[in-house]
């Protein structure tokens, strides 16, 4: 039986690449609206972070997330990331 292959990425912050369902999309979309890809599938420029608060905390402090999407993100959308990373 063939294995299938296990898609990898790398994280913003630590620069780890780890498989997709570790991680987790923002997403900038044509309109300039950020939100959270929890499917993977949204169109727009895409970013991804580790599932780890640690990793959140320093990507809020380095503001590599708003750098790599070009944009200003609101803290709402830092709680919700840290809503499903808790989860």
């Amino acid at each position: 039986m063939k294995t299938r292959k296990i898609p990898l990425r790398s994280c913003i912050v630590t620069k780890e690449q780890l498989p997709k369902q570790e991680l987790l999309r923002v997403v900038r979309t044509k309109d300039g609206l950020v939100m959270v890809d929890e499917t993977g599938k949204l169109n727009g420029r895409g970013a991804y972070i580790k599932k780890d608060i640690t990793v959140l905390e320093k990507a809020i402090k380095t503001k590599v997330l708003e750098r790599r999407l070009e944009c200003q993100i609101e803290d709402s959308i830092y709680d919700q990331i840290r809503k499903i990373i808790e989860k």
